[in-house]
């Protein structure tokens, strides 16, 4: 290979692909050629870059001859953008290599792939890569819009295929959750081949950790296996890696001569797993320590290990944008927080957008670094938006979580009675949990046990699924959960001594999961800037008395005294990956007369006001009597409206604001005394609607009241300060959203 070629795989290796395959293609036509695009080169952003098209089985470039902003469009949708800014001849981002697929390229815009527009046919063009074309993508998203990758070795979604290698346990540890040591193998020709350890270095072995969710590899004395374990055959290959690679395929194979390892023996592995997956006597994997302060942490994910990834910087966390975000920082991060190797290194808020300040741009890692905050990186943030929020999801122990549960009776895979496999008179048996207090806490946990995804809605009478009636026994009751946990037996419950009224069967707890959820937060600023104080007659309030806006005083308060309410706007974000929409449907919508409008959440908000120690001295509340997009960010279209009984709900990237000249937009603080206090607002308290992050659901400020006027200051989320600051703030670190 000579240099100019091996710098070209190189450079293709270290640059940020734009990979998808486009949603469209389930609309083209039979006949429509089958590609798949990508932007890459010399570039700084994701969504810019040389374009380049897969074409039977090889990738090559297009053509600037005749080519125009329509079909920059085109290319752009395809590849889940809004639309297209420019595009740019001449190669602007470095000549590409290989086949010129596409020439003379004529589009009209309304294409749904760049394989349906004219031009000279597949392979045929007189151009050379010095006219390769280049394209300027809006950074928004298409809402909704899903990647389905077809190609393996691509940083959106690098293919691992575990099931060509394991680690066999040994004989001693081959009950042991999770697998940590044992023979590496290899399939081949349909047989499970060892490795020879001839050659074998740490560095195959950190690979191999990495691969199964292990962060560290140790050291494991051969000497101690029998001569006996030596087999006559081995699998053919030398490997020799060099401890980045994400699977044992990618590492360098060399021929082992006659595969007799006549000097060597099995090679073998032991991994060290992340504390949180670490056996423990009292557990079974998982050790009791004390959590420090992290540098890292993940939001947004439905699984353990996957999400958002944000950084504490000066006590403040924020987001990482994705210019050159890559597998190598993607596995820093997942082996900083105990997991394995990076499995994807997601770009373009792919796992939620984040909120606060954006505090690593062009981050670029080795992969051996033990923090992300130890990889070089340019602070200035400038141009980056939460749109491209760097994401990932890393390799994680196989602990076997997913056969404890199963879902039964559902129409598909994602919904069902919820069914727990316990002992029962000796042996195990399926079994139901008892619905009695089960909610979307109890249901997110099951859904990410299974690998389902978020929580779509939780059932307490589950007869329209007949499930098998021999595992209707109740064998699990009173499950609380806080909505962290990994599994379901760890949350809350009654053990062995069940308490179930009702009994199982038709009001056995059920689920449903989605692969996608909302995620709401409220503008803390917005909050901040609009409080202030007004005095209202009794006789001006009767329809929010009526609502139970106003503190219990007014009950026996004269028509004409007058109540101090504490007003303020709030802007309530929707930054996950799909739209907020209310559990009930509009058939079972609340009519109240007085203010002549429906309620479709009879609690959408609570606001509190709080003492210094946490008691509650003030409260109020809001219903969702108009859930609507008020506004939205740049190129989405509102969907809901509350005008003439419309639907109502949140779109993604849309915001709803409650003015706070609106009826029940307050605190009734006519008996509060002066003073300093916790102002607290809580979206969604009551957990009615799945969200991917509910620790954003909360909002506090501290403010000062001295009987006349009110000054509000230091309004922040929940999780968006240090859990130093936070600890000054009552119920904010714990999130402790219901009783204070």
């Amino acid at each position: 290979m000579n240099p100019q070629t091996l710098c070209g795989y190189l450079a293709t290796w270290l640059c940020m692909w734009t990979l998808s395959h486009a949603q469209a293609n389930s609309r083209l036509p039979s006949n429509t050629p089958v590609i798949q695009l990508r932007l890459t080169g010399d570039k700084r952003k994701h969504y810019e870059g040389r374009l380049e098209l897969y074409y039977n089985g090889e990738w090559g470039t297009v053509c600037d001859d005749d080519f125009s902003i329509y079909a920059a469009r085109v290319v752009c949708r395809e590849l889940g953008y809004l639309d297209a800014v420019s595009w740019s001849p001449s190669s602007k981002y470095g000549r590409g290599e290989g086949r010129i697929w596409l020439d003379n390229v004529n589009c009209r815009g309304s294409e749904n792939s760049l394989a349906q527009c004219d031009s000279n046919g597949f392979g045929v063009s007189d151009c050379k890569h010095s006219e390769d074309v280049g394209v300027v993508c809006s950074p928004k998203r298409i809402p909704g819009f899903k990647f389905i990758s077809t190609l393996a070795n691509n940083v959106e979604s690098l293919n691992v295929q575990v099931e060509d290698v394991r680690v066999r346990a040994f004989y001693s540890q081959r009950n042991r959750i999770p697998v940590t040591d044992g023979y590496i193998e290899v399939k081949d020709g349909g047989k499970w081949r060892q490795i020879c350890d001839q050659g074998w270095s740490d560095m195959n072995s950190r690979v191999i950790c990495g691969m199964y969710g292990f962060p560290e590899r140790k050291g494991y004395n051969t000497r101690r296996l029998l001569s006996k374990r030596r087999k006559k055959t081995f699998w053919g290959f030398s490997v020799n890696c060099t401890g980045n690679e994400a699977d044992l395929s990618d590492c360098k194979l060399g021929q082992l001569g006659n595969g007799s390892c006549e000097e060597g023996m099995a090679a073998v592995v032991s991994c060290i797993p992340g504390r949180a997956f670490a056996p423990s006597s009292s557990t079974g994997f998982r050790k009791a320590y004390r959590m420090e302060q992290p540098l890292v942490r993940l939001r947004g994910g439905a699984a353990i290990g996957e999400g958002r990834v944000e950084v504490l910087k000066s006590g403040v966390w924020g987001t990482v944008c994705d210019d050159n975000w890559n597998l190598h920082a993607a596995t820093v991060v997942c082996r900083e927080l105990g997991f394995g190797s990076a499995k994807e290194a997601f770009t373009g808020g792919r796992m939620g957008q984040g909120m606060g300040p954006v505090h690593m741009n062009e981050v670029l890692c080795s992969g051996f670094e033990k923090s992300l905050t130890e990889c070089s990186f340019n602070k200035d943030a400038l141009g980056c938006s939460h749109e491209e929020d760097a994401s990932v999801r890393c390799n994680v122990p196989a602990m076997g979580f997913h056969k404890r549960l199963r879902l039964n009776g559902g129409r598909n895979s994602f919904e069902g009675r919820v069914e727990v496999l316990s002992e029962r008179n000796g042996s195990l048996a399926w079994g139901t949990v008892c619905s009695d207090g089960w909610g979307t806490m109890e249901a997110m946990v099951v859904c990410r046990q299974l690998g389902l995804g978020f929580a779509s809605s939780a059932f307490q009478e589950t007869w329209y699924w007949p499930g098998d009636a021999s595992a209707d026994a109740v064998v699990m009751s009173g499950v609380r959960c806080s909505g962290t946990e990994m599994t379901l037996d760890q949350c809350l419950n009654h053990g062995k001594h069940l308490n179930c009224p009702r009994g199982g069967g038709r009001f056995a707890a059920g689920i449903s999961c989605s692969d996608r959820a909302p995620d709401l937060v409220l503008n803390a600023k917005v909050v901040e800037h609009t409080t202030y104080l007004e005095d209202r007659p009794m006789y001006a309030l009767q329809c929010a008395h009526e609502e139970h806006c106003l503190s219990r005083s007014a009950a026996t308060a004269d028509s004409s005294s007058y109540r101090r309410l504490l007003r303020f706007s709030s802007q309530i974000h929707n930054n996950g990956q799909s739209d907020f929409r209310p559990r009930a449907g509009h058939q079972s919508w609340v009519w109240h007369e007085c203010h002549r409008h429906f309620h479709s959440m009879e609690v959408f908000t609570h606001y509190d006001l709080l003492s210094l120690n946490g008691t509650k001295v003030a409260e109020g509340h809001k219903a969702s009597f108009c859930l609507e997009d008020t506004q939205c960010d740049e190129g989405i279209q509102k969907m809901y409206e509350c005008a003439n009984f419309g639907a109502q709900g949140i779109t993604v990237g849309c915001w709803d604001t409650y003015r706070h000249d609106i009826d029940c937009q307050w605190i009734d603080v006519t008996d509060v005394p002066p003073g300093d206090y916790i102002f607290q607002v809580m979206i969604n308290p009551n957990y009615e609607v799945a969200e991917s992050d509910y620790t954003n659901n909360v909002m506090k400020c501290k403010c000062r009241y001295d009987s006349h006027r009110i000054w509000t200051y230091n309004c922040h989320i929940g999780g968006s300060l240090s859990s130093e600051t936070e600890g000054s703030f009552p119920g904010l670190l714990t999130n402790q959203f219901g009783q204070m």
